[in-house]
């Protein structure tokens, strides 16, 4: 292929953001840290080790992941409580946050809503930033390991890929078959998952997470949220993706209320504007 005269120039153009967010609606952060205070644990889950569970939090309330007993990595999905149909839209987060999100960002649902699901309120694992290598964490660039592409592969059977944990947890608590319930599972947020792209070929890449036991990231429900969360069977991540054989430990998930009028001078998020008509 031949190389053009002017292409110093093209690769030498600067970039363009995408989606300035400068007029994004921000979070109110310290109403929530002041929020955070008087928490009250509600519930509390564990997952398993390669498996998923789900958990329901109530608008207005907080959850939080937290490695409890070894380095693991969670794919977490996010949906209406009330509407399947409304869940977390992994692409257009990416779009407006970035690749890897953390405290003050958002989880943002799918059109035709496309509003706030969630907001991170704190992240102990914030400090990372970006690596040398270009990694970092909390990823939503990863679909999530699945058997499809398993078998694409490897020709092989695997049954506890996340997309699998999440399809068995999903039918096991809203009562749907194991196939009505895999069209509702989507794209995730790659919880304490450290991932980036190699810089000379663009491949998606994953390493060791550095999450440790007590490490946890917190996120303020905006909406009501039924969540599903698997532990992954790559564990940290740091040698194999879907495995019997990578060390793998539970994530603990548990759920928080505020204290009564902490939030009186919060507005929940309105569905987005669009007026539908797609100019017919």
């Amino acid at each position: 292929m031949k190389t053009p005269e002017d292409a110093a120039a093209k690769r030498a153009i600067k970039p363009v953001i995408c989606y300035p967010v400068e007029t994004l609606p921000t979070p109110d952060m310290a109403l929530y840290e002041a929020a955070r205070a008087g928490l009250q644990k509600t519930d509390e889950i564990v997952v398993a080790p390669r498996d998923a569970s789900c958990f329901r939090v109530p608008q207005g309330h907080f959850f939080r992941i937290t490695s409890i007993e070894g380095p693991q990595v969670g794919d977490l999905n996010l949906f209406n409580a009330n509407d399947l149909s409304e869940r977390f839209y992994s692409g257009k987060t990416r779009a407006l946050h970035g690749t890897h999100i953390t405290m003050g960002e958002r989880m943002w649902s799918n059109f035709p809503t496309l509003r706030p699901m969630a907001t991170v309120t704190h992240d102990t694992l914030g400090w990372y930033g970006i690596d040398e290598f270009g990694g970092s964490v909390h990823d939503v660039i990863g679909t999530r390991c699945d058997p499809y592409t398993h078998n694409l592969l490897s020709a092989a059977q695997y049954h506890h890929c996340c997309h699998s944990n999440l399809t068995r947890a999903l039918a096991a608590e809203t009562g749907l078959s194991t196939h009505e319930a895999e069209q509702h599972i989507h794209d995730v947020l790659n919880v304490f998952m450290c991932t980036g792209f190699t810089r000379d070929t663009g491949q998606y890449f994953m390493k060791a997470s550095p999450v440790r036991p007590g490490d946890y990231i917190e996120f303020f429900s905006e909406i009501d949220l039924l969540g599903c969360l698997s532990a992954c069977p790559g564990g940290d991540c740091s040698s194999e993706h879907s495995s019997d054989v990578a060390a793998c430990y539970p994530l603990l998930v548990e759920t928080f209320a505020p204290e009564e009028g902490a939030l009186n001078a919060w507005t929940p998020p309105v569905i987005n504007g669009y007026d539908r008509t797609h100019g017919t």
